[in-house]
């Protein structure tokens, strides 16, 4: 189509001065109307105090707006001097056109005139080109008309302009190749490194192509590059060769790693109260040894190990790439806490009623230099009380620990109180928890109501115990998908007159599985791409089981600390705390040697126009048993529906679940997760 608009002519400035001693004057004429390459905002071309021009497009101010205007009063906004309607099928592509279109930011220009606007929509097709080429739209159809408006018309004065875009086919990538130079071009030590970065750009094959994600794969490719054995690498060149005839992008990326870094010692910045030793070492098991090669992930491992201490408020681990030395020092800069520290707690839960906790922690007892955290806590059917002795870690990473603690536990008719001590090594880390320990345990059940034989009666014995607990979640503590596996495995005796062996094994799983596979391995590589916005949609699977056994002669005295009980908000909703298990003559239950537990829960997102919310909706089944034989166990069941709010401090969860067994409605409330 063919726009004709008339030339305008622009006005000048008359400045008349009195040249007889008469004092000046002057008088301003309307500043010239911006071009539409300068007109990125709206100028006030006016004096504050100066009258409105004569001739303009916008009404003449009161009296009292010079006024107004000087005191600080905002301008009134402008009426848009024009309407855009864009038409395209795809809602979502036209959401994104008419945010970025460039005549949008001209609506509100005050002076502007119909010459200014047919400039304007001369330059629209390419803007509109260029938007859709970062989409993967390369050969689009545009129609672009203008509407005059009505006769009088204040709002919309210049008319209506409607764009009508057909985006055309989407550019996929064909193919995608990566170039090395540097070090790295031959080193053999980098072969796998450069295996995984030609690894990363062949998943992009196949893609949609849009500019974010092109964006998005050089990043990600440039920080496998700097991740390991090359900080200083770069992207010297990279293009995206678009054949608008069969609509594929062919991507190229030309990288220089530079030379390889290797580490020095360790310096540590910030240390007073405690050793500096410790940070050293912490970060040595991490994998930072002088004479390795630059690795970020075992930085950042370091850093993690020295926050996770609980020494420091804050930890900064780098490699210092400025200093003239041959091997780049590493450099871990921290904040310390203060030696003592005492915190109030408040809560609650629907099985145990408020909660309130008293704990305080001393970094560093004095002789001896360990960590003591001594916990009360107390609800309404549990009280506890407990302390924990921990030694810095050896050059293994492992810690010695000694533990005590003394609780009183309350089900139905039966009050036990317990005590126990334990003391073993433990090796800690982000994924894999490690122990070896002896234990004591002495339990004293009382039953009013049943007064059985031997009730009054303490039982104790002690043990030797290994545990592994092992976790692989994406992301805690919200995990979308993997797995936590924890294995227990104890062998000791009871104590007192009737001395019996015993084995005792505990097990616990928890996997996730999302339903959307293949959109997860899309956001997996370049997090946040339209090809991958849906992702989590369908949510995702949790399954959930534990299981526990104890081998012992029947007559064998155990202490009920021991034994098993399950129901409650963790365990099998739709029962109370520790409801499950053996029943007695006065309905309550006991413990028993035998426990099996499994769930399964969906848990799926909640979507709002588009945009995923920290909300999740759930439902779920749980079974559970307990017995004193395997033969014995007979689940009981409990099914429910709740709400998940991923909370900064972890999930909120709140469910409504139902006693297949006791025909009875519960509600359950928990904040957390931990495995």
């Amino acid at each position: 189509m063919t726009l004709l608009f008339p030339r305008r002519v622009q006005p000048t400035r008359l400045l008349l001065l009195a040249a007889l001693g008469i004092a000046p004057w002057c008088v301003q004429a309307q500043a010239p109307t911006p071009s539409a390459s300068d007109a990125s905002e709206t100028v006030d071309s006016a004096a504050p105090d100066a009258p409105a021009a004569s001739g303009g497009d916008e009404p003449p101010r009161s009296p009292a707006e010079p006024q107004q205007r000087r005191n600080g009063a905002p301008r009134p906004p402008a009426e848009p001097r024009f309407a855009i309607a864009l038409e395209t099928d795809d809602d979502a592509l036209r959401d994104f056109l008419l945010r970025n279109l460039e005549l949008r930011r001209y609506q509100r220009l005050r002076d502007l005139d119909d010459a200014e606007l047919g400039r304007l929509l001369a330059s629209a097709p390419d803007n509109l080109r260029s938007l859709l080429g970062t989409r993967g739209h390369f050969m689009p159809v545009i129609d672009l008309a203008l509407a005059p408006a009505a006769p009088g018309a204040t709002e919309h004065a210049l008319g209506t302009v409607t764009l009508r875009v057909e985006p055309g086919p989407s550019t996929r990538i064909a193919s995608s190749s990566v170039y090395f130079a540097g070090d790295m071009a031959l080193a053999p030590q980098a072969q796998d490194q450069r295996e995984r970065i030609r690894a990363l750009t062949g998943q992009a094959t196949g893609l949609a192509f849009t500019q974010a994600q092109w964006d998005r794969l050089k990043a990600e490719v440039l920080r496998e590059l700097t991740a390991r054995r090359y900080p200083r690498g770069r992207i010297v060149n990279s293009l995206a060769d678009i054949d608008t005839t069969a609509n594929a992008a062919h991507l190229h990326i030309e990288l220089d790693s530079g030379p390889a870094v290797t580490l020095g010692g360790i310096q540590v910045e910030g240390a007073e109260r405690y050793e500096a030793e410790n940070i050293e070492r912490m970060a040595r098991l991490a994998g930072l040894t002088p004479g390795s090669d630059y690795d970020l992930d075992r930085l950042q491992a370091a850093q993690q190990n020295v926050a996770d201490s609980g020494y420091y408020g804050s930890v900064f681990a780098y490699v210092d790439l400025d200093s003239n030395q041959p091997e780049a020092p590493v450099v871990v800069q921290v904040r310390e806490n203060l030696k003592q520290k005492l915190v109030l707690g408040v809560g609650g839960s629907t099985d145990n009623g408020p909660r309130f906790s008293v704990e305080h922690s001393n970094l560093r007892l004095p002789g001896i230099g360990w960590r003591a955290t001594s916990k009360l806590q107390y609800e309404r059917n549990d009280q506890l009380l407990s302390t924990e002795w921990s030694a810095p870690l050896d050059e293994r990473g492992w810690r010695w620990a000694a533990a005590a603690r003394a609780a009183r536990q309350v089900d139905d008719f039966t009050t036990t109180t317990s005590q126990r001590l334990s003391l073993g090594q433990w090796r800690n880390t982000a994924e894999l928890d490690r122990a070896r320990f002896v234990q004591y345990d002495r339990a004293l059940a009382e039953n009013p109501v049943l007064r059985l034989v031997g009730e009054d009666s303490a039982n104790e014995a002690v043990s030797a115990n290994l545990s592994w607990t092992l976790r692989r979640f994406d992301n805690a503590p919200f995990p979308q998908s993997g797995y936590g596996l924890s294995v227990t495995l104890g062998a000791g005796t009871t104590l007192g007159a009737n001395q019996q062996p015993f084995l005792r094994t505990q097990v616990r799983w928890l996997n996730y599985w999302p339903l959307d596979p293949v959109e997860r391995v899309a956001n997996a590589l370049l997090p946040g791409s339209g090809e991958a916005e849906r992702t989590g949609r369908l949510g995702r699977v949790a399954l959930r089981v534990q299981g526990g056994a104890i081998s012992a002669a029947s007559d064998a005295p155990l202490p009920r600390t021991l034994l098993f009980l399950a129901g409650g908000d963790n365990s099998v909703r739709g029962y109370g705390l520790r409801n499950i298990g053996i029943p007695q003559a006065d309905g309550g239950v006991a413990p028993g040697r035998y426990l099996a537990v499994g769930s399964l829960e969906w848990q799926r997102p909640i979507w709002r126009d588009g945009v995923r919310t920290p909300w999740e909706s759930v439902v779920f089944v749980d079974a559970g048993a307990v017995a004193n034989r395997q033969q014995d166990l007979e689940a009981q069941v409990g099914v429910g529906a709740g709400v998940r709010y991923n909370s900064p401090v972890g999930p909120l969860q709140l469910d409504l679940a139902y006693g297949v067994e006791t025909r009875k409605v519960r509600l359950h409330l928990s904040v957390g997760f931990s495995f």
